[in-house]
């Protein structure tokens, strides 16, 4: 197994990761916390993408020799479970569910989507499995309280907050990527002549009349609106 890499098949044991004590389990007292090691982690993701958090460079951001970190966090794949859990905390819900539980699903992902959007190697991060942690299982929480009216049962309540995760997941990376897409004004222009050849061509019959159709609001948040209400709307409740 790498230090950088994964944890192997059998993956991160979430009994040592999360109910052990957090000090380290050997050597001396180092002069840094886990919680300064996430921090840095985190902050190295934030401003550069998941590929630039390595041990070495997490250790240096400390101050520390990256050996030093092992005993915190064994390997990169302990290091992103970490990291997760650690920004999940900014998913802080106050109010309790009301009576419209779509409208609360709704609150739900937007506030998905603004805290990927902060930190947008969440997604990627996502895309593997990952063992709730105490941050996430308190938003968990909150999301299995909101479906509680729903008539759901159990599976199905984690199947759909799993299906939404998911759902805001895939649309932040495209929104994402679309946004760093956007800023080449000539690629946009390309594209848009490229679209109204193809819809002129005679052989794309349906895809002219929807480009001929009247144009809807194309800001990022009603976009997203649309398509998240799609998705809860449709949610089957029997």
């Amino acid at each position: 197994m790498s230090r950088d890499g994964g944890s192997g098949a059998a993956g991160v044991d979430p009994e040592q990761l999360w109910l052990r004590p957090t000090e380290p389990r050997r050597g001396r007292r180092p002069s840094f916390s886990r919680e300064e090691i996430i921090v840095a982690a985190v902050t190295l993701a934030d401003g550069e993408g998941l590929e630039a958090v390595t041990m070495r460079r997490v250790a240096a951001q400390v101050g520390a020799g990256a050996m030093s970190l092992y005993s915190y966090a064994p390997d990169k794949e302990t290091l992103l479970e970490l990291m997760v859990d650690h920004v999940s905390g900014e998913l802080t819900v106050t109010e309790p569910p009301s009576d419209d539980w779509r409208a609360d699903l709704k609150t739900i992902a937007h506030l998905q989507r603004a805290h990927m959007l902060r930190h947008p190697w969440l997604p990627a991060a996502l895309s593997t499995r990952r063992v709730p942690g105490p941050n996430t299982l308190a938003f968990l929480e909150h999301a299995l309280s909101v479906l509680r009216p729903t008539g759901l049962d159990g599976a199905a309540k984690l199947e759909a907050f799993a299906q939404l995760t998911a759902f805001v997941a895939g649309h932040v990376t495209h929104e994402i990527a679309q946004a760093a897409a956007s800023q080449s004004p000539r690629r946009a222009a390309a594209e848009a002549r490229y679209l109204a050849a193809v819809a002129a061509d005679g052989c794309h019959p349906e895809l002219a009349e929807v480009l001929s159709a009247p144009g809807r609001a194309l800001t990022p948040e009603a976009t997203f609106a649309r398509f998240l209400n799609r998705l809860i709307d449709g949610l089957d409740t029997d």
